[in-house]
């Protein structure tokens, strides 16, 4: 036995010979295997361990067992330490410091090659000479993380917890879906194959090369830049005077950009941009509509604007093209929000616009309650009632027509499609998108012809009913839509009816497709859906409703596509009917606008089947009305450029 000496503060340590090794109280070792290895692993040690501060416990016997010489030695140098000498001093600062406790050592899964497999999203890199796991789908598409570990900045020693941790976060999850929208929408033209520059003459290419060096982000322009070059391969190889009219062409006249200032119920100051792009007015006065979605830039409404100088070129009457609009977002607004918005971006668009100048029509997000929010701010600030806005619900005579004219005109330029294919309309089975004004009056007038509307969509997915729209379907639709309710509901009262969550229709069996949503809203992938669910005719509501890639597809397998820019130029028809009713103080019926509106959307059929027919196109080719459309509405427009002249 031993004894302690009488000074206080000594180190209590107690011996235990095993194996040769001094084991301290709270130092204790364990043993875990990795991977068939045996590894030491020091656990975590508090503050003072192996450190007494008690003088009481420093008087405490010690039992010490010698089980061999190496413990002897040992035993004989905790003496020395216990009996206060100087050597013993130096011994005891010694054993001090080589029994001071060790940092934890954690226990990680090393980075296994086999875990890229299941997470695709990481990606292993050098940072400061040691390598870090980074998620590439967060770097390049989320938000910056407030406290992320094992996303943007992680060590290479990550446990797989972790990565299924990132794996399933809101943010990675968030940033999943902006890069398939990316994918959709946002991909610059440059990464996208321009497929049809194989079949363009060195002069034309040029054209799109000029586009894509001066504006290479702009992919929604290009896109449509590409598309009508294309079509009018024909003509500027045997005109070259049409070259220069084009490389004009793209370039709008006036592209005007200017903050909106704007404060909600709660006081807080919120700014958005507004945009008018007035693109081309050879043949007479701007005219286009006005957007207010949170997509909205530079690039969507130049190519708006472009499609909107066609569109009106087609039709009988004398407009110039135009778009404009604000990526503000009407949507869960009170009406008092959206007044004030509507107030501010007319504060500064009015000096802009005019009826002889540039006339506003509604589009995403702006109906009758915008327009009369801007057309009573444009009234205060010019004090006249001649009116730079058509559709509002009090504005012009008529002016519902306006609304329901461009839906319906849809449906008659497809009966006339059908016709053609020695088809009728009655009793086909025909799948919308969208759940807008377009949308629903495309849906009645199908109703009114006999065929079978069985789809609509909105942001969250797409309503299915296998029965088909009726009257009163239509009805009750129409209420829902005016009380801002989701789709979703319509399957509370209507059981059979299903509602399909992150989905579009394409996929369902029909004949006819209408999509009436937004920009590019078919893809590849819907392109070969649609194949398969055994349509023949797209008839695009929306302005270039297909990808390039869809269309490639598409006119592959022979689908017939009626581009937007003929199909739904009945809004333009009307308006000017409306403006010349207006002029000659004539009122029209309802029954006598509708009779002039087919014999208008007939005429505009007939001249993409000449066109098309012209540049040895058959009408029943696949492109044969996106060709004769194109090459009809900018034959138009050049001429009235050529005689003009430079301008």
């Amino acid at each position: 036995m031993l004894h302690g000496g009488e000074r206080g503060g000594y180190l209590a340590a107690e011996m235990d010979l095993l194996g040769g090794q001094v084991r301290s109280p709270g130092n204790h070792h364990h043993h875990h295997g990795l991977g068939g290895a045996v590894e030491e692993i020091d656990l975590e040690m508090g503050a003072a361990a192996g450190v007494v501060d008690d003088a009481s416990f420093a008087r405490a016997a010690f039992a010490v067992v010698s089980s061999s010489p190496e413990a002897s030695a040992n035993q004989q140098a905790m003496h020395h330490v216990l009996d206060g000498s100087p050597s013993s001093q130096e011994l005891s600062a010694q054993l001090l410091s080589s029994d001071k406790p060790r940092k934890k050592k954690k226990v990680v899964k090393k980075w296994r090659d086999e875990w890229a497999d299941t997470y695709k999203w990481a990606c292993v890199q050098m940072v400061e000479g040691s390598s870090r796991i980074f998620c590439s789908v967060c770097k390049e598409y989320g938000r910056k993380h407030r406290r992320n570990p094992y996303g943007n900045e992680g060590s290479r020693n990550m446990q797989m917890s972790a990565l299924e941790e990132h794996n399933n976060s809101l943010l990675h999850k968030e940033a999943l879906r902006l890069q398939l929208a990316s994918k959709d929408r946002g991909i610059t033209l440059l990464e996208r194959p321009i497929y049809i520059k194989a079949l363009l003459s060195k002069s034309a290419e040029s054209i799109i090369e000029t586009v894509i060096r001066r504006d290479p982000h702009e992919s929604e322009y290009i896109q449509a830049v590409q598309e009508i070059v294309h079509s009018l391969e024909p003509v500027l190889s045997k005109n070259i005077q049409y070259l220069h009219v084009l490389e004009s062409l793209l370039e709008p006249e006036r592209v005007i950009i200017f903050r909106v200032p704007w404060v909600d119920d709660k006081g807080e100051k919120h700014v958005n941009r507004g945009f008018r792009v007035q693109f081309n007015q050879a043949l007479g006065p701007y005219k286009g509509g006005l957007r207010f979605h949170p997509s909205v830039n530079l690039s969507v409404l130049k190519f708006l604007g472009l499609e909107q100088t066609l569109k009106n070129a087609l039709s009988t009457f004398s407009f110039g093209g135009a778009e404009g609009g604000s990526d503000f977002d009407p949507k869960g607004k009170s009406d008092t929000e959206v007044m004030r918005f509507c107030q501010s971006f007319m504060d500064e668009l009015f000096h802009h616009i005019g009826p002889n100048q540039d006339t506003l029509t509604g589009d995403i997000g702006v109906g009758f309650r915008e327009l009369g929010y801007l057309y009573g701010q444009y009234r205060r600030l010019t004090g006249e009632f001649e009116c730079a806005l058509v559709g509002g619900r009090n504005l012009l005579a008529n002016s519902n027509l306006h609304a329901e004219a461009a839906g319906h005109g849809l449906v008659y330029y497809a009966k006339h499609v059908l016709a053609d294919l020695n088809r009728d309309i009655k009793g086909l089975r025909c799948l919308i998108s969208g759940s807008g004004k377009l949308a629903m009056h495309v849906m009645e007038k199908l109703i009114a012809v006999g065929a079978v509307p069985v789809s609509l969509s909105d942001s969250k997915g797409f309503l299915l009913d296998d029965e088909g729209f009726d009257g009163s379907k239509a009805m009750f639709l129409k209420d829902m839509k005016s009380q801002q309710k989701p789709l979703r509901e319509y399957t509370r009262r209507y059981v059979r009816a299903k509602y399909f969550d992150d989905a579009r229709p394409w996929g369902e069996k029909c004949d006819l497709a209408f999509p009436c949503a937004t920009q590019n809203e078919l893809n590849h992938s819907d392109a070969l859906a649609i194949i398969s669910s055994g349509c023949h005719v797209i008839v695009e509501g929306s302005d270039m409703s297909c990808t390039a890639e869809a269309i490639d597809v598409l006119r592959k397998s022979k689908i017939i596509v009626a581009p937007s820019k003929a199909a739904n130029a009945g809004g333009v028809a009307v308006s000017g009917l409306e403006m010349a009713s207006k002029s000659n103080q004539m009122h029209w019926t309802g029954e006598e606008v509708d009779t002039k509106l087919q014999e208008l959307m007939r005429d505009i059929y007939q001249k993409s089947v000449a066109a098309a027919a012209a540049c040895g196109h058959s009408k029943d080719g696949p492109e044969a009305l996106v060709h004769g459309a194109n090459v009809a509405g900018f034959l138009r427009v050049a001429q009235a450029m050529l005689e003009q002249g430079c301008v």
